[in-house]
């Protein structure tokens, strides 16, 4: 039994090594590495590395030799080496290496211990009582707001771009297309694609009636777009290439996606590139386009958030800071999210004429359109206040299932700003695209999306969003499991003031606040009330570490108790 108790203290012990390493290093990478993050080969083997060098620093303290160190180092390697050939082939998700690599690492790590065992069901040796105390102190302070943080982050993370269960999808139905008309793509990957980034682009150029407006991706698959909104494209890039005769689309709209590395999309990128096209990039898909290399020897801007990685990592690039958008002759570029609005008027301004693009921005409701010219934004940077964005990651584990209801007609930014604003960086809820028992929805631009349920087989819900402003004037939808809808387009305005709105008041304004900042939407054009801060939420880890502490504690008195109980000469044994 104390072999067994042992073993179990190394294997604790290690995994807390592990982490320690993963959370002291992995900031260093984005200085060595910028941009590490959206490259799962490069992210998986940087994380190896941090939890390999913590492990490593541990044994060294626990006296083990040079080729234990070896092993463990090699188990820490091995599974995501393996996992990366398939994803390289296309064959598994960046997911599934990432859940896969974590699940094997740990497996392979105990195989190493099993292996080595004599070294691991022994008490070690012995360390100087003061960093015994201190380490202990240490650990039973992290050990339970450090593993739930980091679980809970992971599955915020995921659960973004979480996909679809898989099943048969009926092809969109044609659009109409004039071939007098200049065609613009909006790019999908395969793994997904930023809703707002997307959406917002394809409405404003829409809603002109001056461009043929698809929407493509590697294949036919429905996309899944931030927050669980499954779009069919209207075309794949072989099916758009024999639509326009081989020759490149004129405008070429690159949104934010999870991976920065898709070949197909790269490969797309390149070949319209090269063919002529107009690209615009916006927010985050700055890096995907800068991956492709279609931005060297450009001036060009991103999201503030990721500016400094991309300064580092693609240097060829003049990066800007502070303007809406950058045009530099054959790219344009846009700073976050809502900046794409900006930069998808100066294409309409430069392929339609300046009237055309104030019409599209009145249609839209966006109130900032500057013509001609870029509005400047102000340079920013994380404040004390954004630490919500932390405490929001690592311990909100129990937002609620929100139920988004998909009604034909709906506006594309409508849609985008549900998807958007309650999930990615706040996760404010959990959103499930559901409809009224339609199959698929058409929006008012004619794009095709596929709901995860309907409101009669939708699990367990705590909240009903309805977006839309036709909607909100039509007051039908039902009441479903005893939960009335909000209507959340009711007040005239842009599409995202609604969901800003209802974030500050049911949530609070710290995380509405934080999610206007990462949307860039203009300073001081919305007034947030509500709760201001969630202490509530901010006791969370407190209360983790002082559990912590207080089982250290009670380990300790019992230990003590023990001891006492075998004094020799009481009598007992």
């Amino acid at each position: 039994m104390r072999a067994v108790l042992h073993f179990s203290r190394h294997v604790l012990e290690m995994v807390v090594a592990m982490l320690a390493g993963m959370f002291a290093l992995g900031p260093l990478w984005t200085l060595v590495l910028p941009g590490a993050a959206g490259r799962t080969d490069v992210h998986t083997l940087t994380m190896a590395t941090d939890m390999a060098i913590g492990m490593a620093l541990w044994m060294c303290v626990r006296g083990h030799g040079w080729a234990s160190i070896g092993e463990m180092t090699a188990a820490m390697y091995a599974p995501f080496a393996v996992l990366l050939v398939p994803y390289r082939l296309g064959a598994v998700s960046a997911g599934v290496v990432m859940t896969g690599g974590h699940v094997l690492m740990v497996v392979a790590m105990v195989a190493v211990m099993l292996r080595r065992r004599s070294e691991y069901t022994h008490g070690g040796h012995p360390l100087p009582r003061a960093v015994t105390r201190t380490g202990a102190v240490v650990l039973a302070l992290a050990a339970l707001p450090v593993p739930v943080g980091a679980a809970v982050a992971a599955v915020n993370t995921r659960s973004v771009y979480a996909a679809a269960p898989s099943s048969e999808v009926p092809a969109p139905p044609p659009r109409p297309f004039d071939p007098a008309l200049p065609t613009a793509v909006v790019v999908l990957g395969a793994e997904g694609a930023n809703v707002a980034d997307a959406l917002g682009p394809f409405e404003v150029l829409a809603v002109t009636g001056r461009f043929n407006v698809l929407t493509a991706a590697p294949t036919a698959a429905p996309v899944t777009l931030t927050g669980g909104l499954d779009l069919v494209p209207d075309v794949t890039f072989e099916s758009l290439a024999s639509r326009l005769g081989g020759r490149a689309a004129d405008v070429v709209v690159v949104p934010a996606m999870p991976r920065t590395d898709e070949p197909a999309v790269l490969d797309f990128l390149r070949r319209q590139a090269r063919g002529g096209a107009l690209l615009l990039s916006v927010c985050w898909g700055g890096g995907v386009a800068a991956a492709a290399g279609v931005l060297d020897g450009h001036a060009a801007t991103s999201h503030w958030y990721r500016l400094d990685d991309l300064q580092k990592e693609y240097t060829d690039v003049r990066w800007q800071h502070g303007v809406r958008y950058v045009d530099d002759g054959q790219v344009i570029s846009t700073a976050g999210v809502l900046s794409g609005i900006d930069g998808t008027l100066r294409v309409v301004e430069r392929l339609a004429g300046t009237r055309v693009a104030a019409a599209a921005a009145g249609a839209v409701g966006w109130r900032h359109y500057s013509p001609g010219a870029p509005a400047p934004i102000p340079v920013r940077r994380f404040g004390p206040g954004d630490a919500i964005a932390a405490l929001n990651l690592a311990y909100r584990w129990d937002a609620p299932t929100a139920g988004v209801l998909l009604t034909d007609g709906v506006g594309e930014l409508e849609l985008a700003s549900v998807f958007v604003t309650y999930t990615e960086a706040v996760y404010a809820a959990r959103t499930l695209a559901v409809s009224s028992g339609a199959a698929t929805v058409r929006s008012r631009h004619g794009l095709t999306f596929v709901p995860r349920a309907t409101l009669t087989d939708a699990p367990e819900l705590d909240r009903l969003l309805v977006p839309g402003a036709a909607a909100a004037a039509r007051r039908d939808a039902p009441t479903t499991q005893g939960i009335p809808p909000t209507y959340l387009h009711a007040a005239p305005g842009f599409a995202f003031d609604g969901p800003l709105h209802d974030i500050a008041t049911d949530v609070d304004v710290a995380s509405a606040a934080w999610r206007a900042k990462l949307l860039e939407y203009p300073a001081g054009d919305i007034t947030l009330t509500g709760r201001g801060w969630p202490w509530e939420r901010t006791l969370r880890p407190v209360l983790l570490a002082l559990a912590g502490l207080a089982v250290l504690a009670g380990g300790l008195a019992v230990q003590r108790r023990r001891r006492g109980s075998l004094v020799p000469g009481d009598g007992r044994r």
